[in-house]
Order: structure tokens, then C-alpha cells, then sequence
């Protein structure tokens, strides 16, 4: 029976390796429990990046309603009831495209 205060003495030696792997790997895994928790935290209270567009903003001419909206890459794109898709830029809200798919 090995002293009580000695409990490594009678380990040999490639166990008390396979120990301190062990306890090693422990602290790694717990570690990186606590930091993918924390990103999720920051990453799930963080405020949504969102662009609000207001349909009433673009100018449609006369007597077309707006049928489809669209956001994309900076762009919004407006399909009108008369067969016209209509690409605008979002923050100018200047038309750049029109792209007739009337048959």
C-alpha cells in the first residue's frame, strides 16, 4: 500500500503521461465548451443588420402597382403588374434597369 500522501509515487511512469494527458485534454474540452458558448451568447444578442425599404419611396410610373419586392446586393428589385421588372438602387432610389418580361 503506497503512502497516503504519495499517490503518483506508485504510478509508473507512461500512466502518470496518460494522466496528465488526460487532465490536459479535460481543461482543453471544457475551455472550449465555454468559448463556443460565449460566441453564441454575442453572436445570438447581437442587433440584425437590416435595411428597411419603403415600396412607397420608388416611383412607379402612372397606374403600375407593384406586384413583388425584392432586396439584393444593394439593390431593390420591383416586379409591376404591367410586366416589367424594375431595379432600382436602394439608397438612391434612382431606377438603373428595366427589364420587360410581358408576353
Amino acid at each position: 500500500m503506497p503512502p497516503a500522501g504519495d499517490e503518483d509515487g506508485a504510478l509508473p511512469a507512461n500512466l502518470r503521461f496518460l494522466k496528465t494527458l488526460v487532465t490536459v485534454l479535460t481543461a482543453v474540452m471544457i475551455l472550449g465548451v465555454l468559448a463556443i458558448v460565449a460566441l453564441l451568447v454575442i453572436r445570438l444578442n447581437a442587433e440584425p443588420v437590416r435595411m428597411v425599404i419603403d415600396p412607397g419611396a420608388f416611383a412607379l410610373p402612372e397606374g403600375v402597382g407593384a406586384v413583388g419586392i425584392s432586396v439584393i446586393d444593394g439593390r431593390t428589385v420591383i416586379t409591376g403588374d404591367d410586366g416589367v421588372i424594375r431595379v432600382y438602387d436602394s439608397r438612391a432610389r434612382t431606377l438603373e434597369r428595366e427589364i420587360d418580361i410581358a408576353d
